[in-house]
């Protein structure tokens, strides 16, 4: 999806290492604030409020305010830290056995208590119901869940992987109450039973509204009465309206580079202030290793020579993301700059064409990037149109962009349709094995047909199996520089996080970091 080499630090690492201990503030009732209910308004679709389902941003904004895991990760940190939990700790040398111990008197929302029945049944039906737009994906490591008493849960896993405390502090490993949902089958009448700081009152297709839970019990220290989830459908111009109508305290994702940038000029005009953190959101063309034309090696590296990463975010976003030149982005440990170092920082049009006649193509090379409106961002469409005329302005291609609704996207994509088109990828936890495994492992997601034994059966079960992840810099380096040579996928870039807010209203500094965690509890309005 829901993500940082200067975050992390070896007395975290050796934490993680050691075991998972409560956290430096003891846990707490969580209390409503004395601040006013606040309205966020967003252009991304919440797709699901059942977390078995969800694998979207706007889903995982709801379920990180509305469920539990039994680690989380706080404000500004890149590192889990126990929630539900009491502690947690690998029991084993060979990061297969898992052990969590929770908190006393957890209840969910509506009063049931909180066991470790509820943790094992939580897992076990998103394993179970396996739904192809939810996040069991993430957990093809998890081989059982046993419950030795109620307090107590512990994971078996079938290979060594140490990043699965932070898989379990996502949006996937959301606690749901085993009386309120089926172990079978997802729920579908758009409610929500969690044990998390927020209740969800109501939910239709234009808002969702939560109110603060007082059954809650963890890390998070509520500052408002409530908050308000307005939805815009894509709409960027409706989003901006509302915001400087008055209509909505906070944008949160979906404004265009060019909204940022005029309600940047309008600052001490309209009473708003864009804010800015940091964000591990990635952005890749996509290539089908099985397609005629994007299949071959010349055709992908000429086209790595011919990309202006900096042109296409001066043009189309304003400078609100950087240049991306590696599979895993800046700022998450194990990152280099692999492209850079293979292709360069400027185009060259003569490197592309001798790519291309060492493999004895001399004519035009003629493709389409195949694009979706406003899935991966509203300005997607230009964004490819604009990579299409760099490639016909080096005489070396006859490119041109076709754009489809999402549905139907990703179906073709399945049937092999395209031969390059455009994915993003939101971090669902901040370790460089979530930009690697998903792409680039078994059954990845990126349905592009590529396959290398060296990344999947051996460098990936490496550095999954070390606790320490300063110590797989070295086999991560070696992957993205696989990567960087055979070009399955071409980065483009890595975006800056944004919000705007309004005057009198606090917090939101806390939502914006690498973990991609928005934190309602952290808004207040005065």
């Amino acid at each position: 999806m829901n993500i940082r080499n200067q975050w992390l630090t070896p007395l975290a690492s050796a934490v993680l290492a050691f075991g998972l201990l409560t956290g430096c503030g003891s846990a707490m009732w969580g209390l409503a604030g004395d601040g006013s209910q606040v309205v966020v308004g967003m252009s991304d679709d919440v797709l699901a409020t059942d977390p078995a389902s969800g694998y979207d941003p706007g889903s995982w904004l709801l379920f990180n305010n509305v469920f539990q895991s039994l680690l989380s990760f706080p404000s500004g940190d890149t590192e889990p830290q126990p929630e539900a939990a009491k502690k947690c700790s690998f029991t084993d040398a060979q990061a297969r056995v898992f052990r969590c111990t929770l908190q006393d008197g957890l209840h969910f929302s509506n009063g049931d208590p909180l066991t470790a029945r509820d943790v094992k049944f939580s897992f076990d039906r998103i394993l179970n119901i396996n739904d192809a737009a939810g996040p069991a994906i993430m957990f093809n490591t998890l081989d059982s869940v046993h419950t030795p008493n109620d307090r107590t849960v512990v994971f078996e896993l079938k290979v060594p992987d140490a990043t699965f405390p932070s898989k379990i502090a996502s949006g996937a490993g959301s606690i749901v109450d085993h009386r309120q949902y089926e172990g079978n089958g997802l729920r579908v009448d758009n409610r929500a039973v969690g044990s998390g700081p927020y209740k969800l009152d109501y939910f239709s297709k234009e808002k969702a509204v939560f109110s603060v839970n007082d059954q809650y019990k963890g890390t998070a220290e509520v500052k408002n009465s409530g908050v308000t989830l307005r939805f815009f459908h894509g709409n960027q111009r409706a989003l901006k309206s509302a915001l400087l109508d008055d209509k909505v305290d906070i944008a949160y994702r979906g404004l265009t580079a060019h909204d940022i940038a005029d309600i940047d000029l309008q600052i001490g005009h309209k009473g708003v202030e864009v804010m800015e953190g940091s964000s591990a959101e990635v952005q890749h063309l996509v290539f089908n290793m099985r397609d005629p034309v994007a299949g071959k090696l010349a055709v992908r590296r000429a086209m790595a020579y011919v990309l202006d990463r900096d042109a296409l975010i001066k043009q189309v976003y304003r400078d609100t993301a950087i240049p991306l030149y590696s599979i895993v982005p800046i700022g998450i440990a194990g990152h280099t700059a692999s492209f850079f170092d293979t292709y360069g920082a400027r185009p060259s049009t003569a490197k592309a064409a001798a790519a291309l006649r060492a493999e004895g193509i001399t004519d035009k090379v003629k493709l389409t990037l195949w694009s979706t409106p406003s899935r991966y961002g509203p300005a997607t469409d230009q964004e490819m149109k604009a990579i299409a005329t760099q490639l016909n302005a080096s005489g070396l291609f006859d490119a041109d962009m076709k754009s489809v609704p999402f549905d139907r996207y990703e179906k073709d994509i399945a049937a092999g349709k395209y031969g390059v088109y455009v994915k993003g990828w939101v971090p669902d936890y901040p370790d460089a094995d979530n930009f690697t495994a998903p792409f680039f492992g078994k059954g990845n997601v990126l349905g592009n047909h590529y396959a290398n034994s060296t990344i999947t059966d051996r460098l990936i079960p490496l550095t999954a199996a070390e606790s320490d992840r300063f110590t797989t810099d070295g086999e991560f380096s070696q992957l993205q520089d696989i990567v960087a040579q055979q070009v399955p996928v071409l980065p483009v870039w890595q975006a800056k996080q944004y919000a705007v807010v309004h005057d009198g209203v606090h917090g939101v500094e806390s939502c914006l970091d690498a973990s991609t965690v928005f934190r309602f509890w952290e808004l207040s309005k005065s």
